[in-house]
């Protein structure tokens, strides 16, 4: 198989997988529809950061012993049973918490493992640009299952029914991985056996001394505040008489066009400086987000914001963890970015349906915007210290 059909059948499996946590987005309307709150949201969210995190670690054992392309493929098989099982269970009990167990084994594979499939088919150089892309298709499948969910409900179906949708497009992304197993290796750039990928103490110990540490950091604040603004998107849009199809919409088409737009952009001399930038963009439209009340125009000019700010830094971010990373622990450090990130994700939203049910939605889009002025400063200060040193070495 030539490289030219391995790269868009390897992004239109990462394209029908990505949707699954797209679809977390509708967990609070879900659960509403069995008479469950955001707190339990944020509970079976917890369950999926536990089962997420221990994934995660273990993810390299995995892989070494069965193949990357091969532990994706059966992590493709664990979302899909997930979504299935969202779709079909009466209500909270054991059904619900299996479905956040399952969601957090094959989301904590194959975010972990994809961007390291892709190191070995592209050169250092081109790092940034087919991280890129790979996030495009990452966040076409995140933004644009909110809004079949919401056209599936305007046609008649039922939110389940869109869970069920995705639980069906997850087994077309395992049946694509196990069929590039061998056309990747045989593509890999380096055409030595894969390294070793399982994170040991050591490994977390290299990872914490080397320069990665700070985009491994960084992600989790990004991660978090992406779950606390799009996690329960819909509790936001509801309370002012939104339609949140607007934001997903709105935020998934700026993501999407502006990586494409940056698709061969390297970063710049000091990716730390147009990180910076581009997450003060970020600040600026959760500031905007927290007094534009019930305007339609300003809703989605947040979107947009949030769009240019996290989602465009967010690729060069990647691509600075594995340039940050020792020789010898990329993968390792690929791996523990993916962690930090999913404690975000899954975690955040256990404190972010405490806060809506305790003190309301706006104290907790105050703090949201709290994190991401302290992200900003993070790479603002990396950047600076930077163009410090290319100074001194002129």
């Amino acid at each position: 198989m030539s490289r030219k059909l391995i790269f868009p059948l390897y992004y239109a499996a990462i394209l029908f997988q990505a949707g699954a946590y797209g679809l977390t987005f509708m967990l609070p309307r879900l659960f509403d529809s069995f008479g469950a709150n955001e707190k339990v949201v944020g509970t079976m969210l917890l369950l999926t950061t536990a089962a997420t995190v221990i994934t995660v670690y273990f993810s390299g054992h995995l892989s070494d012993l069965l193949g990357r392309l091969r532990t994706l493929g059966m992590a493709c098989i664990a979302i899909s049973a997930s979504l299935f099982l969202y779709g079909t269970v009466p209500g909270v009990g054991p059904g619900l918490a299996a479905a956040s167990l399952l969601l957090g084994f094959g989301w904590g594979l194959t975010y972990s493992l994809g961007p390291i499939v892709m190191s070995r088919l592209v050169r250092a150089d081109e790092r940034v640009r087919y991280f890129t892309l790979l996030s495009v298709f990452v966040m076409a499948g995140f933004g644009f299952a909110p809004v079949i969910a919401s056209a599936m409900e305007d046609a008649g179906f039922t939110i389940r029914d869109a869970f069920v949708l995705n639980g069906a497009l997850c087994l077309v992304s395992a049946a694509l991985f196990l069929a590039l197993d061998r056309p990747i290796k045989a593509q890999a750039v380096n055409a030595r056996p894969e390294a070793p990928s399982r994170i040991t103490l050591a490994a977390v110990a290299g990872v914490l001394r080397s320069p990665a540490r700070l985009p491994v950091f960084m992600v989790f604040l990004g991660a978090s505040i992406f779950a606390g603004l799009n996690n329960f998107q819909t509790v936001f849009a509801d309370a002012r008489g939104l339609d949140y199809a607007y934001f997903f919409m709105s935020y998934t088409l700026t993501t999407v066009t502006f990586r494409l737009v940056m698709a061969r952009f390297t970063g710049g001399a000091n990716p730390y400086m147009t990180i910076a930038l581009l997450q003060c963009l970020m600040c600026a439209g959760l500031a905007l987000f927290v007094v534009s009340g019930d305007s339609l125009p300003l809703y989605v000019l947040v979107a947009v914001l949030f769009g240019l700010g996290y989602g465009v830094s967010y690729p060069v971010l990647v691509a600075m963890a594995a340039d940050d990373a020792d020789d010898d622990l990329g993968a390792q450090t690929l791996q523990l970015f993916a962690l930090t990130y999913f404690i975000g994700i899954f975690g955040f939203p256990l404190v972010a349906g405490w806060m809506i049910v305790e003190v309301g939605t706006t104290p907790l889009l105050i703090l949201i915007t709290l994190l991401a002025v302290v992200e900003a400063a993070l790479a603002l200060r990396r950047g600076l210290a930077r163009r410090g040193a290319s100074a001194a070495e002129a």
